[in-house]
């Protein structure tokens, strides 16, 4: 399981207060590959994390762009997933790289959310700023093991948070994005990397 925790105020109210304040947190298996945040290529449009598990290359969990697009992602605990589901990260790189706003996005992801196991989706357009809209969970939690994976940091024997990510936007379209990452799955060991730029208006 993962936790996300956000703070939108579309109109703050002093110059010095933030429209964005995200926090989250990203459980995984230790060994899953992937990347840490870095922007994509060198049109520095996109930044974001990668997951590198096979098939599954190239999607991500959180994700923000220069247009002023974010998008997060969690899954959520079922007693059965199907492992031919196509690969929940891309629900985010899709909104990052698309032309769609997210209303449009969120609408189009309703039709086709079967395709994939358990998971809710944020998706904001911090130029347009709507409020955004998180599905519901459901109720297929494997009750047993909730507590262990609910924790703030989950901690277990190859499984728990190994990502932890603020995202803060200021009055001004001013971003600054630091992730903390875990390096070769010990949890003893650990690189923080901060970003900040503008969004375009």
């Amino acid at each position: 399981m993962c936790i996300l925790l956000f703070k939108f105020d579309p109109r703050p109210a002093s110059k010095n207060a933030y429209r964005l304040i995200l926090a989250a947190n990203r459980d995984e298996f230790y060994h899953r590959p992937s990347k840490s945040a870095d922007f994509w290529d060198t049109s520095n449009e996109i930044l974001s994390g990668l997951d590198m598990e096979e098939g599954k290359e190239g999607g991500t969990w959180l994700g923000i762009s220069k247009r002023g697009k974010m998008a997060a992602l969690t899954n959520y605990l079922q007693p059965k997933t199907d492992k031919n589901a196509k690969g929940r990260g891309a629900l985010v790189t899709n909104f990052l790289t698309a032309d769609l706003d997210s209303y449009s996005y969120l609408k189009k992801v309703s039709v086709e959310g079967h395709l994939y196991n358990g998971f809710n989706l944020l998706a904001a357009d911090l130029n347009q700023l709507p409020d955004p809209a998180i599905e519901d969970q459901g109720k297929d939690y494997i009750r047993p093991i909730m507590n262990k994976y609910a924790a703030v940091c989950v901690r277990c024997p190859g499984y728990g948070t190994r990502t932890n990510t603020v995202v803060l936007i200021d009055s001004e379209g001013q971003v600054t994005f630091t992730e903390r990452n875990m390096i070769n799955a010990d949890v003893n060991q650990w690189k923080t990397s901060t970003y900040e730029f503008k969004l375009h208006t």
